[in-house]
Order: C-alpha cells, then sequence, then structure tokens
C-alpha cells in the first residue's frame, strides 16, 4: 500500500490539499484563498468554479512541493464548509447560480413562513435543527424561486443540487465525464432535508420546501468509497467525505461520549459527542450527525454554532484596515492591558447558537474617547472567547457533562492571546494538539480507515499528542463581571432588524 492519504479541505474562505504519513504528521501542504463576494447587505457567495480551480491548483502545488505523486497516495478525504448551496448543468458542468454560502440571510423571510405558526421547532424533532438562515434545504427553495428555469430544470434531472462536498467530488471524479453526485450523512444532516433518524431524504421535508428529489445526490457513510478520482489523482479511491466540524472532531479523535472540540476557524463550532442516539437540545444547540464508518450505527452530536469568529479578524483587515494581515491581530491587542470597557458582538449574519436570532446585527459598545483601535482589536478577539463560554453552558445544560478540559483546533488557535483568554473565560484548560489543522487530519483519517491503510479508532487515537495547553488563572470577581458586561452588550445587538 501508498506510503501517504490525501485530504482536500475546501473552506468558506479557501482550498486546502494535505497529505498526512501514517502517524498523522503533516508531510505536504498547498493553500490558496477564493473570493467572498457580497452582492447585498446580507447576501455572501462564492463562485463554484474559482472553488473547482483552486481545488486543482492546491493538488499539483501540494504533490509537488513534496515531490509526490498520486502513485504515492493510499486514498483521498473531503472536507467542507458545510450549509453552502451550490446548483448546476449535469450536462455543461456550469453553475447556474453562484454558491450561496452558510453566512447568507437572504432566506430570512422564506423561513419564518416555513415556520408558520409552529416557528422555528418546526421541523427539529426530524432534523435536530431550529428554522435558521444558516441550513441548506431553505437556500435551495430560494434558488428555485428565484433563479429563471431552475425548478423546471430541477424537475427533470438537468440540474444538480450539493453542498461543497458533492460539487468536489462531481469535479474529482470526472465531472461531465462520469462524475459521482454523492454526499455523506454529515453534510446531509446540515440541509434539513434529511431525517436523523432514517439517515435519508425525507418526503415530508421536500414537500415543505418544494424541492423535487431528482436534484439530490446520494447519502453514503462518511468513511466508505465514494469511487475514484480522474485527472490529477486518477486512480486514487475517495474514501471519506465529512463536514468540516464533523472532521475536526473525527480529527481530535473524540470517539467516546463526552468528547468534546472547539474549532475556531470562519466561524467557531464545538461539538459533543453524544453516542449512537440523538440527544435533543433544549438550549439552543443543533443536533447533528457527527460521523459514520461503513455500516457501523451513526454516531451523533451536539453542536454550538458560531457564525464569526477568524472572519471578524479578517473584517478588521479587509473592511477597516486597522492591520494588515491577520496574525497582526494579537500583537495590537497586546499593546494594551485590558478591552478598556469595549465589546464586539460580531452579529453580521445574526446570532447563531444558543439565541438563533436572525434579527441581530454586530454592535461594538463601551466605547469612549480612551478607546483606540487596539481595544476594538482586542474585544474582536475576546468576542470568540465569550461566544464559546455560552455554547459551552448551553452544552452543560444538555448533556450534564462537565469538561475536565477543551480540545481546540483550527487557525486562531495560534493566538496565545485568545486561547489565554479562552481558558480563563470557561475556567477549565483548553488543550490543543500536535496537529492543529484537525479538519483536514479528519478526512485523511476516514479515507485511511476505509481502505484500511488504518486498521482501527485505536490507531488513530496513537497518534493524538497535546501540543500546547493554556491553564485558568483569571480571578472569579474580574470574570464574572467581563462576562456580565458581553451579555450586556449581546442584549444591545438583537431586535435590530425590524
Amino acid at each position: 500500500m501508498a506510503d501517504y492519504i490525501g485530504a482536500l479541505d475546501s473552506g468558506t474562505t479557501s482550498t486546502r490539499f494535505m497529505v498526512f504519513d501514517h502517524d498523522g504528521n503533516v508531510v505536504a501542504l498547498d493553500q490558496k484563498e477564493h473570493r467572498q463576494i457580497y452582492p447585498q447587505p446580507g447576501w455572501v457567495e462564492h463562485d463554484p468554479v474559482e472553488i473547482r480551480d483552486r481545488m486543482f491548483e492546491v493538488i499539483d502545488v501540494g504533490l509537488s512541493k513534496a515531490g509526490l505523486t498520486r502513485t504515492d497516495l493510499a486514498a483521498v478525504g473531503i472536507t467542507n464548509q458545510r450549509e453552502t448551496v451550490v446548483v448546476w448543468d449535469r450536462t455543461t458542468g456550469q453553475p447556474l447560480h453562484n454558491a450561496v454560502v452558510w453566512q447568507d440571510t437572504r432566506t430570512a423571510g422564506l423561513v419564518a413562513d416555513l415556520g408558520g405558526g409552529e416557528g422555528q421547532g418546526r421541523f427539529r424533532a426530524k432534523t435536530g435543527l431550529p428554522l435558521a438562515t444558516y441550513f441548506a434545504g431553505p437556500k435551495l427553495t430560494w434558488l428555485l424561486d428565484n433563479v429563471e428555469g431552475l425548478r423546471a430544470r430541477g424537475e427533470s434531472g438537468d440540474a444538480l443540487f450539493g453542498t461543497v462536498d458533492s460539487w468536489v467530488l462531481w469535479n474529482l471524479t470526472g465531472g461531465i465525464d462520469g462524475g459521482l453526485h454523492l454526499t455523506d450523512v454529515t453534510n446531509a444532516s446540515r440541509t434539513m432535508l434529511m431525517s436523523l433518524e432514517t439517515l435519508r431524504w425525507d418526503d415530508e421535508l421536500l414537500e415543505a420546501m418544494r424541492i423535487p428529489c431528482s436534484m439530490l445526490p446520494e447519502i453514503r457513510p462518511s468513511a466508505g468509497m465514494f469511487g475514484t478520482a480522474a485527472g490529477t489523482l486518477d486512480g486514487v479511491p475517495v474514501g471519506g467525505i465529512l463536514g468540516d466540524q464533523q472532521a475536526a472532531l473525527f480529527g481530535q479523535t473524540c470517539f467516546e461520549p463526552g468528547d468534546a472540540k472547539n474549532t475556531y476557524g470562519t466561524g467557531c463550532f464545538m461539538l459533543l459527542n453524544t453516542g449512537t442516539t440523538p440527544v435533543r437540545s433544549a438550549s439552543g444547540l443543533l443536533t447533528t450527525v457527527a460521523y459514520q464508518i461503513g455500516h457501523q450505527p451513526a454516531v451523533y452530536a451536539l453542536e454550538g454554532s458560531i457564525a464569526i469568529a477568524g472572519a471578524l479578524v479578517q473584517w478588521l483587515r479587509d473592511n477597516l484596515g486597522i492591520i494588515e494581515n491577520s496574525a497582526d491581530v494579537e500583537a495590537l491587542a497586546l499593546s494594551v492591558d485590558d478591552n478598556g470597557g469595549v465589546y464586539f458582538v460580531p452579529a453580521f449574519s445574526g446570532l447563531f447558537a444558543p439565541y438563533w436570532r436572525s434579527d441581530a446585527r454586530g454592535v461594538v459598545a463601551g466605547l469612549t474617547r480612551f478607546a483606540t483601535k487596539a481595544h476594538v482589536a482586542r474585544a474582536a478577539l475576546e468576542a470568540t472567547a465569550f461566544q464559546t463560554l455560552e455554547v459551552l453552558d448551553a452544552m452543560r445544560a444538555d448533556s450534564g457533562v462537565e469538561l475536565r478540559s477543551l480540545k481546540v483546533d483550527g487557525g486562531m488557535t495560534g493566538n496565545d492571546l485568545l486561547m489565554q483568554f479562552q481558558a480563563d473565560i470557561v475556567e477549565v484548560p483548553v488543550v490543543r494538539p500536535v496537529v492543529a489543522e484537525t479538519t483536514a487530519l479528519g478526512a485523511a483519517y476516514a479515507a485511511g480507515l476505509a481502505v484500511g491503510f488504518w486498521s482501527n479508532l485505536a490507531d488513530l487515537k496513537a497518534n493524538w499528542g497535546v501540543g500546547r495547553s493554556w491553564q485558568p488563572a483569571m480571578d472569579d470577581d474580574r470574570r464574572l463581571g467581563l462576562i456580565g458586561a458581553w451579555r450586556k452588550a449581546v442584549q444591545r445587538s438583537l431586535d435590530w432588524v425590524e
């Protein structure tokens, strides 16, 4: 068998290709950003062709950097931004609209109409999800209603729908020349079109959202065969697909009920493994599929989703221009002793867990003449930690589990100021593994299990090791004061959109 496993990570802001050895070490990496398109306030789009082209570019360059070829790969796994919707023509392979991104809020009116007298909880028993602009199903309904001719093409089978994993897989396996139209249970569980119990598309949900089943990909387990690649990776088995946050849970080897992780990326996402029985949330969390290995029972998770985390740092860079590079935010924030009384609630797309308030919008509260851009930078970092605390509190309430530590991963974990503040605010140690980019690692693990590169979950757990940890060190009075002020700021963000 070949010596390595590849992973293609098609994220919200960039696409990466990574190669791992049997010990889970990174041996190759290439990454390229793609554009964020904002047609009007609250709308967020990507160009699917750009995503497709970036995929092939990073594969070529990543292999070349390490002096590898496709024959060195035993398999490749895919992980992706979830809930983002792509529709394309089966015959030409061309997108029929820009991708509508998970952060997009254009479906607010449609979501309210779908709720009717039952409100946000109309489909929660079947899907584990509240009605919200976040999820893919209503986005597809909006496209069918607003893109001329799309509904007729969808009903005839000429137009295909998928979350980004399906678009990537279809192109990776040949596109118009035999590309496979598939998805996995984790991505399907984020569409609001799949039953958590049956793991199949649900006729009642499809009828409610007026979506033709002929557009939808076939649902498969997360670790299993998804065909073989064509082109650059010709003949390499595609052995796994996981939505990015489930992939991070898998990469963090959170295989036991009660294991949890928090990923700090464009958004921030905490998942808690709840075993093979779905746990319904009473505290504003999502019930979702964590993963499924082959024909084994699916494993479920509780999830707290935060829309804006690393994206806020990008906003400071791109929209305000107060930093030149995202990495500069830590030094700027460290140039002051504290936040100066400034709190930043980044409700750019409303507030996700545990509030689920699409009427919220971003606010900066507590400004005085004393405040500087350094205080704003510090408040931006602290916002991620405060939002994580609120999700963790909801998880404690739903699960009854008290975490002994918080496993973390993602790009923002390289920020020591944020990680220390996070440990202080949640009052448990924060632990980062040796390989912090666990999203791609999780996809590699799933693909490797499918082809026997790794024999079992114990092999994967043996690879996990602590890279760094941060211990809580803040006194209670200060911590409670900060939390109280944050919650006041959150209240100021609500009821902004009529």
